[in-house]
């Protein structure tokens, strides 16, 4: 089953933008063609086409039923927005996709994995601040251009 279009708001005109999953580029606004942020919800039908980009791309694995998880999307989000053109982000909800939980070896929640090439490359638990979180993501934004 393919991933639906994800509706992406432009941070500069507040253009509503339908997004597909792409292996190139980065999705800008249709209007202004500002680089949006890349933040995407997913479910396990659409998940392996999410995860493979041009970019990084940091996998929250979250719960609704979850405390820490809701301390730590606002910050997920933050970072999807303030990079922006060198990093995407897709949430997915564990109690939808067990499989896709049990095959990242997800143990506690929430968990923001660093996926490359459909390739996990770092992972931390917990609800980490958002310095921490820009420590963990730093090196591989490097290695790929995107600094």
């Amino acid at each position: 089953m393919a991933a639906k279009p994800t509706i992406i708001t432009c941070l500069d005109c507040a253009t509503k933008n339908r997004v597909r999953p792409t292996t190139q580029g980065v999705p800008r606004c249709s209007v202004c063609h500002t680089v949006l942020p890349w933040i995407v919800e997913t479910d396990a039908g659409g998940f392996d086409e999410e995860i493979v980009a041009s970019v990084p791309v940091l996998v929250d694995f979250w719960a609704p039923w979850c405390g820490p998880c809701r301390i730590v999307s606002p910050v997920v989000e933050q970072m999807g927005s303030e990079y922006a053109g060198r990093l995407k982000v897709v949430k997915l909800n564990i109690d939808d996709a067990p499989a896709i939980a049990s095959r990242f070896g997800v143990q506690g929640i929430p968990l923001l994995v660093v996926v490359q090439d459909g390739r996990e490359i770092d992972r931390v638990v917990g609800a980490v601040p958002a310095q921490r979180l820009r420590a963990l993501l730093a090196p591989h934004l490097l290695a790929t251009g995107g600094a």
